[in-house]
C-alpha cells in the first residue's frame, strides 16, 4: 500500500488555515468583549417611572374631585338656572317657528337623525351641548352605514347657541359654513 503523500497536502494546508482562522476570530473577539452594566441607568428610569406614577395618581385624584363634587352638587335638590327659550327672536332670525329643543335646528341633524339621539337620551339642545362629539358619533354608528356621511363635529356647538338663544350668531356660523362642515 502506497500513500501518496503530495495528495494530503492538498487537503491538509486548508483545514490548518481554517483552524487557526477560527482560533485566531475566536480570540480576537474575547478579547475586545466588555460587559456594559446599566444598572444605573435603569435605576434611574425606575425611579423616575415611579414618580411619574405618583403625579398622575395625584392627577387623577383631583380630577375625580372635581368631578364628585359638581356631581353631588347635581344631585342636590337645587334648581339648575334654566335660559328661558325666546320663540320670537329664533323666528325673527330664522323667518319661521322655532320648537324649543328642536334638534333639527342644529345643521346636519334631520328628522331621523333627530329621533335616533332622542332614543339615545339626548333629546335638548343643553343636553346635545354637553355631549362629546365622539358619544354623538357612537348614536350616528349605531344607525348603520348609511349614517357615516355625517359628521357631527359642530353639532355640540351648535346646540349651545340654540340653548343659550344665540340665534343670529347660529344663523351667521350656519350661513357661513356648507352644511355644518368647518
Amino acid at each position: 500500500m502506497d500513500i501518496d503523500f503530495s495528495n494530503i497536502w492538498c487537503w491538509l494546508i486548508p483545514l490548518l488555515c481554517t483552524l487557526l482562522g477560527a482560533l485566531f476570530g475566536y480570540l480576537l473577539g474575547k478579547g475586545k468583549s466588555t460587559t456594559i452594566d446599566n444598572s444605573a441607568d435603569l435605576k434611574l428610569l425606575q425611579d423616575k417611572n415611579a414618580k411619574l406614577k405618583a403625579d398622575l395618581d395625584a392627577c387623577n385624584g383631583k380630577l375625580s374631585a372635581k368631578v364628585a363634587a359638581p356631581v353631588a352638587m347635581a344631585a342636590a335638590p337645587a334648581v339648575a338656572a334654566l335660559i328661558p327659550f325666546d320663540g320670537a327672536a329664533a323666528k325673527a332670525v330664522f323667518g319661521k317657528t322655532i320648537k324649543q329643543d328642536d334638534l333639527k335646528v342644529v345643521e346636519g341633524i334631520g328628522p331621523k337623525i333627530s329621533q335616533m339621539f332622542i332614543d339615545a337620551g339626548i333629546s335638548t339642545w343643553k343636553a346635545l351641548s354637553e355631549t362629546s362629539v365622539a358619544k354623538c358619533q357612537e348614536v350616528l354608528d349605531g344607525g348603520g352605514d348609511r349614517y357615516k356621511v355625517h359628521n357631527p363635529a359642530s353639532w355640540p356647538m351648535q346646540a349651545k347657541m340654540c340653548y343659550e338663544g344665540k340665534w343670529a350668531e347660529l344663523s351667521k356660523w350656519q350661513d357661513e359654513h356648507d352644511h355644518g362642515k368647518l
